[in-house]
């Protein structure tokens, strides 16, 4: 990477997940200069395609041919361009920045975390820039202890003490909301196809409860839909709510320790959802945008790099 200078031009920088990636090119400022979405998922790659598309399609689209480039997310899982490995919690900013994996010259790539949860042992890859970005928002967040939900198709819970990560849980519950919704007896309509349902989507949290017994709580949904308590197409709802249900109900109080609310951060369609649910289960939380939470992310890892 290059070294610091007065004549920097500036960093192309990017959340390249399993499905999407997310780009940002800076001046030499910092300020975003483009930004884009493309349809360059690492799932979509061809085997050894990471370089090229990066070359081809993100920089010639943003104006960032010559940039260096700072990478995070499923990019650096051994299914991406480089396995990037992972850094033991606790993790602050200083530690993860430190272990940037470099398959190029002029491109570097964010470790995931590791730790052991409170399922056994864990891993993340792209909510780690996600969480230390939220985290440098704002200094008084990096005091005291915080409790960060980043929705998904793996959710992520994040325990932070004092600015570091010293703890994180994840749940299937994306992933077990398509599973189940497309390929089990609970299948009724194509769950993207479904409009939403507020009423199923509170009763599915309502059924939920504490998260025990949920395979029992799970086929009821069969139960009540042939009781007529709600239609076909309200089912994808109330699975959504009975999903997150048990998600949030077990997970809050097993990750809590002593912060005093969740940090709700993501896309604006998945933390409505959670709110949602928080709101009906009386948990104190509050909602912060996902985009914002990257790119403050990479910027800090990236100035921390270049200062090191």
């Amino acid at each position: 990477m290059p070294a610091p200078s007065a004549t920097y031009a500036g960093v192309l920088l990017a959340d390249w997940g399993s499905s999407t990636l997310r780009a940002w090119r800076l001046d030499g400022a910092g300020a975003v200069a483009a930004q884009a979405s493309f349809p360059l998922g690492v799932s979509r790659l061809a085997p050894g395609g990471a370089a090229e598309a990066l070359d081809s399609v993100v920089r010639s689209a943003l104006g960032a041919a010559g940039l260096p480039a700072l990478l995070c997310g499923a990019i650096g899982s051994n299914v991406g361009w480089i396995d990037a490995g992972y850094v033991d919690c606790p993790a602050s900013p200083a530690t993860v920045a430190g272990r940037l994996a470099r398959p190029a010259a002029d491109v570097a790539i964010v470790p995931g975390l590791r730790c052991y949860g409170p399922g056994g042992p864990d891993v993340l890859r792209g909510e780690e820039t996600q969480a230390l970005g939220w985290l440098q928002g704002d200094p008084a967040r990096r005091r005291g202890a915080r409790l960060l939900c980043l929705p998904g198709t793996h959710a992520k819970w994040l325990a932070v003490a004092d600015g570091q990560v010293v703890q994180f849980a994840s749940a299937m519950t994306g992933e077990l909301y398509a599973l189940l919704g497309e390929h089990s007896i609970l299948r009724t309509v194509e769950p993207e196809a479904a409009p939403y349902d507020p009423a199923a989507f509170l009763l599915g949290i309502d059924t939920a409860g504490d998260g025990s017994a949920f395979a029992t709580r799970l086929f009821a949904a069969r139960g009540r839909l042939l009781a007529g308590q709600f239609a076909a197409e309200a089912a994808p709802s109330y699975l959504s709510g009975l999903l997150i249900g048990a998600e949030v109900n077990s997970l809050w109080p097993a990750m809590r320790a002593e912060a005093g609310r969740v940090e709700l951060i993501g896309d604006a369609k998945l933390t409505g959802l959670y709110a949602t649910a928080m709101q009906r289960l009386r948990i104190p939380h509050k909602v912060w945008d996902g985009d914002a939470a990257v790119l403050c992310g990479l910027k800090t890892l990236w100035k921390m790099a270049r200062a090191g």
